[in-house]
């Protein structure tokens, strides 16, 4: 699943750093070792593809969405309901997600209403009927976490769990020890 985030990487050439690291340049950026935030993503695609795998096998396909539409599911879930804040936390424009929340609303996976303190704000919580196939999700959820424990360990799932749910305050500004030239090409 991690075919288009892979291709960005294998197609800009790597160079090593005096460290060793890998130096990675995207569109005039350099990036220095970004393992982390792939294996984080393939942690979250793993947990994605099991879900909608197990939806699958237990006959509720028509509840199987987009990865797009499951990680707003998962905000929504975990108690987001402003489409506002929806957007920001996904990292899209408030056009995309209005899109994707008439989608889901038109699947009957979740109503959208007027917050009645701020008429320009739209609530979203899920449509009733849609209560069993969430509760289905979280069952499955959960079982893929123990399975997840049991493929890496006890210990190694709690240091897993505990590093994702710190805090990790605002994301620095860092101080570059030298200016990032941009590459030229050779003629």
């Amino acid at each position: 699943m991690l075919a288009p985030v892979a291709a960005v990487w294998l197609t800009n050439p790597v160079q090593k750093t005096v460290t060793g690291l890998p130096v990675i340049w995207v569109k005039g950026v350099r990036l220095q070792n970004p393992i982390l935030l792939v294996e984080l993503l393939k942690g979250v695609y793993w947990i994605d593809d099991g879900l909608q795998l197990n939806l699958k096998a237990r006959g509720l396909d028509k509840f199987v969405t987009t990865r797009a539409q499951s990680l707003l599911i998962a905000n929504i879930a975990a108690g987001e309901n402003r489409a506002s804040r929806l957007a920001k936390n996904l990292g899209v424009t408030r056009q995309a997600i209005s899109h994707m929340l008439n989608v889901m609303q038109e699947r009957g996976i979740v109503e959208i209403e007027t917050d009645s303190h701020d008429r320009r704000a739209q609530i979203v919580k899920f449509n009733p009927a849609w209560i069993p196939m969430r509760d289905a999700a979280r069952e499955i959820r959960a079982g893929l976490e123990a399975e997840l424990a049991k493929r890496i360990g006890k210990d190694a799932y709690e240091a897993l769990t505990k590093a994702v749910s710190a805090d990790w305050g605002k994301p620095p500004l860092l101080k570059s020890p030298a200016p990032v030239r941009k590459r030229t090409s050779k003629k």
